[in-house]
């Protein structure tokens, strides 16, 4: 296991809702440190949003206090690291930062034994500046029906190595459809927890949309087509201080394949357990199946997560 330093940061886990009030070893907090932070840096589970904000002010005030990630991804021969930071205004609109660092592992030799390429790199990192709007906040009523939260969100996303990367190959990225070093995705979320009245604990489905161009989240780049993809996840709390959840992730797959160096782009798989240790924390770690990641097939993922709310 290799930890590049301000490197690898990454696939998080977890997936929440933000039930008004849960109870912690007898205490009854208002807010209770969900959801989490996703790697690209908004509320939800390790790789998919949740429509509830995170840390959302008090009634009355326009900022809330802002809250800090650090997460951790072994991805087998890579790894992956990420700081995330998010603040909530109003009430309403969630902004959201994340730096995302992926290290290449043996990637970069097995470039330099195929070709006689040294690409001069062992990391690329993802730029992840997110802006989201609550739409529609839980239990608002339309036409005498309750409704699901809905969040719409901007996701602007700077590559910051691929380009490099594709110039020392000789514009063979390119060739397989690699486009640009930047991009914006589009995501729509709708999420409704089932009170614990119905099922005696609190259930928590999510379901969403995006439209993106990224390969590998875009920490492989973008091409210049927009794909729309599903994600979800489903979370359940079996006690009070524990979130269990699963989580899915289609992938668009926008590039073509080199042999032995770049494979097909297979859909994620996320296993959470996120531990709620006081109003303001939150530990979470996961286990995963991400199929192949450039060079490599990885479906042994595993990781971990601290955040933080002020």
């Amino acid at each position: 296991m290799r930890i590049n330093t301000l490197s690898g940061f990454g696939f998080l886990m977890v997936t929440v809702s933000t039930i008004l009030a849960i109870h912690l070893g007898g205490g009854v907090y208002a807010a209770p440190p969900l959801p989490v932070h996703t790697v690209e840096g908004v509320g939800g589970g390790a790789t998919t949003p949740m429509a509830y904000l995170v840390n959302p002010e008090p009634e009355g005030a326009v900022f809330g206090k802002p809250s800090g990630g650090l997460t951790y991804v072994n991805i087998g021969q890579k790894n992956l690291a990420a700081i995330t930071v998010t603040e909530t205004l109003w009430g309403r609109v969630e902004l959201g930062y994340a730096a995302d660092c992926l290290s290449l592992g043996r990637l970069p030799s097995d470039i330099r034994r195929a070709t006689g390429v040294d690409i001069g790199r062992s990391d690329v990192w993802l730029h992840n500046f997110n802006a989201r709007m609550s739409l529609v906040k839980e239990n608002t009523r339309l036409g005498g029906l309750a409704m699901p939260a809905v969040t719409g969100g901007v996701h602007f996303k700077v590559n910051e190595g691929i380009r490099e990367i594709d110039r020392r190959l000789g514009g063979a990225l390119s060739g397989i459809g690699f486009d640009r070093e930047n991009s914006v995705d589009y995501t729509l979320t709708v999420t409704r927890t089932i009170p614990p009245e119905v099922l005696g604990r609190p259930l928590i489905l999510t379901a969403g949309v995006r439209a993106t161009e990224g390969a590998q989240l875009g920490l492989l780049g973008f091409d210049d087509e927009y794909h729309a993809v599903f994600e979800g996840s489903i979370a359940y709390l079996p006690f009070d201080w524990v979130v269990l959840a699963y989580e899915f992730r289609q992938k668009p797959d926008p590039y073509g394949q080199i042999p032995g160096l770049i494979g097909d782009e297979d859909h994620w798989h996320a296993f959470d357990a996120i531990f709620l240790l006081s109003e303001h924390t939150a530990f979470t770690a996961g286990y995963g199946g991400f199929g192949t990641v450039a060079n490599s097939e990885e479906n042994g993922v595993w990781w971990l997560q601290l955040k933080y709310e002020l």
